[in-house]
Parts: C-alpha cells; sequence; structure tokens
C-alpha cells in the first residue's frame, strides 16, 4: 500500500498510537506520521504507507492551521491545562492589549521548546526528563507565525472566563501552547494552552479527514486502499514532466536526464511520470540534467 492518509487523531491518543493501530488494521509495516500532536489535542495527523514514508519529511514540512483556547491567568508545567498549575494571577487585559500581544510574534520568532515535548536531548526525551522532574537547556528554534485571528473572547465584564479562541497559521515545529505561554508572559498575567484543534498541514483539510474507526470499517470490507490519496498529490504544487519511452528504462534505473523543452530554474523541483501516467519520483533541475531527489516508482515495481 503506498499513499497517504488524512486521519482525524482523536483525543486520547498519541500519534504513535494512530500509526500502531492502522498496522494491525491495515496489516502494513511501513507506516509513520507527519508532525506530532499531543494526546489531548485532535484533528488533521497525515500518516504515509508505503513508498510514500519517503514523504514523510515534505509532508511535515506544510504549514499548519490550528484552532486553540487560551487561558489567560494560569501557568502551568506543560503549557496546557493538562499539566500541574504553577501560578495564578488576575487578568486585567483590554481587548486591544490582548490583539497587540497575539500579534507580537507576526512574522516569526525564536521559541524555546517545552519540556513536556518528544524533542531528543542526549538521547533522551525530553517529556521522559521533565516526568523525573529535570529541567534541561533547550535551544530557542526560529518557527513562523503566517497569521493569527481571534474568533471569540470573553476577557471582559463581569466574571469573565478570560478564554480567547483563535486560529493561528504557523510553520513545523512550532508549539501552539508554547504560543499561548508567551502571549501570557506578554500579557503579564500568564497563559495556558486549553485545548488545540489541528485543522489543515498544507492542503490536506479536516473536513477530508477519517477516524480510524472509518478507516477500520472500510478495511473490513476490503476497501481501505481506496482511501488513501496519491504520492504525487503531495508535490501538487510543482511542475510535472513526462519521461520520453526511449528514456523510460534508464529513469527506472535511478538515471537522470536532459530537461529538453522544459524552462525550469535551476535547483527547481519537479514531478516526474511515465508515459503511463506512473509516478517515478521527484526530480531536482541541475545544469540543465533531471537529476533523481527522491524515487517513489509508485504502479511500476
Amino acid at each position: 500500500m503506498d499513499g497517504v492518509l488524512n486521519i482525524f487523531k482523536e483525543k486520547g491518543y498519541t500519534s504513535f498510537d494512530v500509526c500502531r493501530k492502522l498496522r494491525g488494521i491495515l496489516h502494513e509495516k511501513h507506516i509513520g506520521h507527519a508532525g506530532t500532536l499531543d494526546p489531548e489535542a485532535e484533528g488533521v495527523l497525515l500518516v504515509a504507507l508505503g513508498r510514500a514514508t519517503k514523504a514523510i519529511g515534505d509532508l511535515t514540512d506544510g504549514v499548519k492551521t490550528y484552532e486553540a483556547v487560551l487561558q489567560l491567568g494560569v501557568t502551568t508545567d506543560t503549557q496546557d491545562m493538562t499539566g500541574s498549575i504553577l501560578s495564578r494571577k488576575a487578568v486585567r487585559v483590554t481587548r486591544d492589549e490582548l490583539l497587540a500581544a497575539l500579534h507580537v510574534f507576526d512574522g516569526g520568532y525564536d521559541q524555546v521548546p517545552p519540556m513536556y515535548s518528544a524533542l531528543h536531548v542526549n538521547g533522551k526525551r525530553l517529556y521522559e526528563l521533565a516526568r523525573r522532574g529535570e529541567t534541561v537547556a533547550r535551544e530557542a528554534r526560529h518557527v513562523t507565525i503566517y497569521d493569527v485571528h481571534v474568533n471569540d473572547m470573553d476577557i471582559e465584564g463581569d466574571s469573565p472566563s478570560n478564554r480567547v479562541r483563535f486560529t493561528i497559521r504557523c510553520s513545523k515545529g512550532t508549539y501552539v501552547r508554547t504560543f499561548c505561554a508567551d502571549v501570557g508572559c506578554v500579557l503579564g498575567c500568564g497563559g495556558a494552552m486549553e485545548s488545540l484543534l489541528r485543522t489543515r498541514v498544507g492542503q490536506y483539510d479536516a473536513k477530508d479527514s477519517l477516524t480510524l474507526q472509518q478507516i477500520q470499517q472500510a478495511a473490513d470490507k476490503g476497501e481501505a486502499e481506496r482511501l488513501l490519496l496519491p504520492v504525487q498529490d503531495i508535490y501538487a504544487d510543482l511542475p510535472s514532466v513526462t519521461v520520453p519511452p526511449a528514456l523510460g528504462i534508464r529513469v527506472r534505473n535511478g538515471g537522470s536526464f536532459p530537461a529538453d523543452g522544459a524552462d525550469f530554474p535551476e535547483e527547481a523541483r519537479v514531478r516526474v511520470f511515465d508515459r503511463d501516467g506512473n509516478f517515478i519520483g521527484i526530480y531536482r533541475m541541475e545544469k540543465r540534467q533531471l537529476v533523481p531527489e527522491k524515487m517513489f516508482l509508485v504502479g511500476m515495481v
């Protein structure tokens, strides 16, 4: 089985849990996910199967869109409301101050990953160290914030909940709960993420996603393979070329070929197909030659 599944990860599952369950449902060993979601987060989790696992890096690179709820006036050790409370402060924030704080990070900033994360440091995942009460230095990583939109807020009036619901588009590697904590820090009252829904990764939208139960139902009917999204669609924004029949064997064996008649800039990435429409792989333009970068050979071998 070669392709991508747009899974709607439900609360209570780790991203690894989803892959493990899919291995059992689909009887496919080569499965990997692109972009981890915390157990209590939900939404789009892209899972690659078979030859498509070669594209996990490209899937992970896609711009992410999230809907999140920020709880102001509280900080926790996990930066979300599943953790232990570290502090509580009164919230005296106006609408304009909140909007300004949310947009402090427009364009991007150097974000320090949370201790409760799956990143490796000296061979250990950070969350393993955090559970033992250890804190280690983490190198800040630059993340890009494309835009933030407030959907609703309850921070003024009598007995406000101090919750803010917002939508954020950001780059890979962005921790939305850290963003929430950083916004709370800017406001001086603290903040923690209450909930997170990933609604889109690149071109893949939550409205088109499937639950594990739906995958299981399709597998029970022998129809699971039809749910796979084509590998080549991962690269839908790239131009494509068809290999001349005379060069078919050469290309299938990993050879480069001249980009005759194709006006691609140097280093451009290109999808390559054979004359039957089978996806060969991703090639890169180098000195008027198309050189293989990732070979998929879907439907060919």
